[in-house]
Parts: structure tokens; C-alpha cells; sequence
């Protein structure tokens, strides 16, 4: 039986109701934010607007608690009701796709990263909403441009809400256990660090089932990492690679250092591993760290005490290769309010509703206007501070091309995922897999 996302922070004991959340207030989150004086951006509503709006389900309570907040103010100040749905991870881009090819539904998806690309000619042109958010706050995070324009154009077509970054995530009594003080940058020391942790008992453990989060997240890393890439700089499929090979190599020595049962995760595995204390190391978003500190269970809140992030390692990369993946808000040309859709989001987009949801997710969600990074909750807590820049990064699905349609595709088919899970369970030689991948990216990339 699978485990859905809204099931993942169940965690037993570990389940936080929302009436225990550590709530910031909301003077204080948004004080630290600069705001620029900029004309106001109006839209005219539409008589009778309502809104339908289809986004993922939480990871972590104050996710839910504060987007159902700020929609409901919406809906005190306009008039316009809003109903949210929450949609469990792994279903989000296949209901996408049922809106799309129907023109009904919701009348806006939050689905991910660069999922617009593939309904370019089905959403909104979003530009006068992202030039407005952006001089208001700061400008846009790289990862936000990439993922919410058009390739090498200024036409936006989506709105980035925010991307959930996965840094590295360990137990730091274990790791120095294992010999270390902090997590080496390099594939050598790495390799060694999980060796140990596992000799001692602490395995680590990654994800390369399909989860959509951390499964591509460490492929992704591993790729980047030694310098591979699903793409070059003009657009041609690049995996079948002497970096490639290297890579998965790497990824066979470091698959028989983790605890069993990663090849068949979802995103809740290494949750729910690293909380029962079945492991010591991994890759992860806030949520692990959230549930453990806000847990009534002390023998967790301890192991939140114990636990510390800190950025991926670099390995041949010239910077820490982590990425993001974000929340992508697209309106669908189907819908009979097209207005009120783009003032729904703008709302959630200023100060005083994106502020306490950011700052009260405590890094879940990696800020996507840059004005955010200046909120105090980034640095009052050091541990929080690897995901402060999760989409100040060069990184993305495609890296080094185009973000198409086919970049989008390939991810959301677990592509280069499932070529690793191949090597590492031995039902492909390196050679073989890196062929096989390639030639199944090419027949995206010649359809797009």
C-alpha cells in the first residue's frame, strides 16, 4: 500500500495538530521585509468571481494553515470565494494534465518547476503580475526566472510561490561518531563518511523510487556533482557521458552503504527512517526538522536538537550543485475569471500573507522574491540557513538547456532516476543505462 504525501508527517507521535504550531507573528515576519513604492498593480474583477485552486498537499501544518488563512482574508476583502484543494504530490501533475486537455477544472494549478513549459498555450500570460512582484520586492531568485518565463524570453507564464530545497540532513552525534565534524565536500570523503556511519550502525539513506521530490533531487545531485548533464548549452541530450558513467559508479559504491528499502521510497521514506532513527544521513526539506522540534514527544524534540543541515556537497562541482523544486502557479485560460485568478495570487504574494506562511514554514519553502531573504527567521535559527538560498541557484530541470516541455518531461518521467536505479540494483551496466536514458530523453526532446 503506497503512502500518500498528505499521509507523510503521520510519523505517529511525530504528528504535530495545528493548534500546537510555533506560530511567528506577523508584525514580525514582514518587518525585516524592503518593500519598494510601486504603483499598485489593480485588476478589475470579475462580477460573480469565484475561484477554484488546485495546489500540493502540506509537508508541514503551517503550510496548510496559513495558505487557508491568506485565502480566506482574500475572500473577506473581495468578495470572491476561493475553495483550495490539496493534492497529494504524486498526483498533482497528472491532474494537471487532465485540466489541460479538458479546459475545466480549476481555475488555477500550483503545480512544479517547469511544468508550465508543457501548457505554455493553455495558461495566462503572467508578465504584468511578475514585473509588479518583482519591483515591489527585490527582484526574482534565478531558479524563479528560469522556471516562470519562456526560455531566454521576458514573458512570464507562471507565478514561482516558493521552492523546497533538500540540503544534506544528519545526525551530528553520529557523524562525529563516524569520525567527522561536518559533512565532506568532496565524493571520496563522502563515500567514506557513509561507510562509516554505516560500520556504526547509522546508515544513510536516498531515495530512487519515484519520488518526485527526493528521488530526482539526488539523482540531480549525483549527475551535477560529477559534472554531468541531461542537456548541453544548445539543447543536445548529453547523458551518455564519460561524467555520466562516473557518476553512476558512484552511485553503486554509495547504494550498499544505505539501510534497505530506498529503491522503493516515496518522499515519506527517508521521513519516516531518519524518525525512527533507521538512519543518520540524508537528503531532506525542513519537514524532518520541523516535525521532530515541534513533536510533544521529547525522545523526538531530542532529535531535532541533534539534527543539522548543511549544503550538498560540492564533489567536481565548482559550488554546491542543489537545487530546488518549486511551487509554480499557472492560470488556465478556461477559466471564467482570469482577473481575480491574477489578483488571488498577488495577494498571496505580498507582505502581509506571504510573509507569516513563509517565515511560520520555517524553510520548508525556499523564498522565490528576493526581498524575503531578508526576514529574521532565516538567520535566528543557523540550521535554517542552508535552505535560505534554495533558489539563488543556477540549477534546474534540464541543466545545462532550454527549460521546454521536454526538460519538464524527462523529470516528471523519472528518467534519469530510474537509469540509476537500474545500475545500482545490477540490471544495467553503467554503459547500458546512460545509452538507455539518453535515447529515451532524445524522443522527449525531438517531440517538443
Amino acid at each position: 500500500m503506497s503512502i500518500s504525501r498528505r499521509d507523510t508527517l503521520a510519523l505517529a507521535s511525530a504528528s504535530v495538530a495545528a493548534a500546537s504550531i510555533p506560530m511567528i507573528g506577523a508584525r514580525a515576519a514582514v518587518a525585516d521585509v524592503p518593500i519598494a513604492n510601486v504603483k499598485p498593480l489593480e485588476y478589475k474583477l470579475e462580477k460573480g468571481a469565484e475561484l477554484r485552486v488546485l495546489r500540493p498537499a502540506k509537508f508541514i501544518d503551517p503550510d496548510e494553515v496559513f495558505w487557508r488563512e491568506n485565502s480566506k482574508k482574500y475572500t473577506e476583502a473581495t468578495g470572491v470565494p476561493v475553495r483550495v484543494d490539496f493534492l497529494s504530490w504524486e498526483d498533482i501533475r497528472p491532474q494537471t494534465a487532465v485540466v489541460a486537455n479538458t479546459g475545466a477544472g480549476p481555475d488555477i494549478v500550483i503545480g512544479f518547476s517547469s511544468d508550465p513549459q508543457i501548457y505554455a498555450t493553455k495558461i495566462a500570460d503572467m508578465t504584468d503580475l511578475a514585473d509588479y512582484l518583482g519591483a515591489k520586492y527585490g527582484g526574482w531568485q534565478e531558479l524563479a526566472v528560469l522556471y516562470g518565463t519562456k526560455w531566454k524570453t521576458k514573458e512570464w507564464i507562471s507565478i514561482p510561490i516558493g521552492g523546497g530545497t533538500g540540503p544534506v540532513v544528519y545526525r551530528q552525534s553520529w557523524v562525529k561518531e563516524a569520525g567527522y565534524d561536518k559533512i565532506p565536500d568532496d565524493h571520496a570523503g563522502f563515500l567514506t563518511l557513509c561507510q562509516k556511519l554505516q560500520q556504526i550502525g547509522h546508515p544513510c539513506g536516498f531515495s530512487l523510487g519515484h519520488a518526485l521530490g527526493d528521488a530526482n533531487g539526488f539523482a540531480q545531485w549525483l549527475l551535477w556533482s560529477h559534472n554531468a548533464m541531461l542537456v548541453d548549452e544548445k539543447g543536445h541530450v548529453a547523458l551518455d557521458s564519460k561524467e555520466t558513467i562516473a557518476a553512476l559508479k558512484y552511485a553503486t559504491e554509495l547504494q550498499k552503504t544505505m539501510v534497505s528499502g530506498t529503491l522503493s521510497w516515496n518522499d515519506s521514506g527517508n521521513n519516516k527512517a531518519y524518525a525512527a532513527g533507521d538512519i543518520g544521513l540524508t537528503f531532506n526539506g525542513v519537514s524532518i526538522y520541523y516535525v521532530l522540534k515541534s513533536s510533544p514527544d521529547p525522545k523526538l524534540n531530542q532529535i531535532a536538537v541533534d539534527t543539522q543541515h548543511q549544503a550538498l556537497p560540492k564533489g567536481l562541482a565548482a559550488r554546491s550543485p542543489m537545487s530546488a523544486t518549486p511551487m509554480n502557479a499557472m492560470v488556465f485560460k478556461h477559466t471564467k475569471y482570469p482577473n481575480a485568478a491574477k489578483d488571488y495570487l498577488r495577494f498571496m504574494m505580498e507582505a502581509d500573507q506571504y510573509g507569516p506562511w513563509l517565515s511560520n514554514c520555517i524553510g520548508y519553502w525556499s523564498n522565490s522574491l528576493k526581498a524575503y531573504s531578508q526576514m529574521k527567521f532565516w538567520s535566528e535559527d543557523p540550521k535554517l540557513i542552508p535552505y535560505a538560498s534554495g533558489m539563488d541557484t543556477p540549477y534546474y530541470d534540464g541543466f545545462k538547456g532550454p527549460v521546454t516541455p521536454a526538460s519538464s518531461a524527462v523529470t516528471a518521467n523519472y528518467t534519469v532516476v530510474d537509469m540509476f536505479a537500474s545500475v545500482v540494483t545490477g540490471n544495467a551496466t553503467p554503459e547500458q543505462a546512460a545509452k538507455r536514458a539518453a535515447q529515451q530523453a532524445e524522443r522527449y526532446y525531438k517531440t517538443s
